[in-house]
């Protein structure tokens, strides 16, 4: 099973921001992430996008990978906060206030999915399934007793 990763540092959002758009992509094959990404309405989708192409390319290039880009899926993803820039912003009466320009090192590792070893009998006939109960949501009919005259 391939593994691989990429991590673009240093990018220009928060890391909470970019945590956000990553859970939308993690677990699902590559091309479900990359549609997804492309109609997310985040900033930090592009850029997410740019690194997940660039983790599927590295995939592409390591030992052992079967060539099928659609057995890939995003096995993590995640954001870490980088450095903060510090500013300063004029306030009024001569004070100043500080802010700060967050920074997030954005990591997406892509693994391959193993193939389905579906079991062959070897007579080659089918196994007899097993008896199934009674459908799901369905009640049993309940016993009703005979009604007693009034009296």
């Amino acid at each position: 099973m391939i593994q691989a990763h990429a991590t673009a540092r240093y990018v220009r959002t928060s890391a909470q921001k970019a945590g956000l758009v990553l859970g939308l992509i993690r677990g699902k094959d590559v091309n479900r992430a990359l549609a997804t990404l492309k109609f997310t309405r985040k900033g930090v989708a592009g850029d997410i996008a740019k690194v997940l192409r660039s983790a599927i390319a590295n995939a592409q290039q390591k030992e052992g990978f079967s060539g099928d880009v659609d057995r890939l899926f995003v096995s993590a993803c995640f954001a870490n906060q980088g450095p903060s820039q510090k500013r300063v912003r004029p306030a009024p009466m001569g004070r100043a206030f500080r802010v700060l320009k967050r920074t997030a090192h954005l990591t997406v590792a892509v693994s391959e999915r193993p193939e389905k070893v579906v079991a062959v009998s070897t007579d080659g006939e089918k196994r007899p399934r097993r008896p199934q109960g009674p459908a799901r949501g369905s009640k049993k009919p309940k016993a009703t007793e005979p009604k007693a005259a009034k009296e």
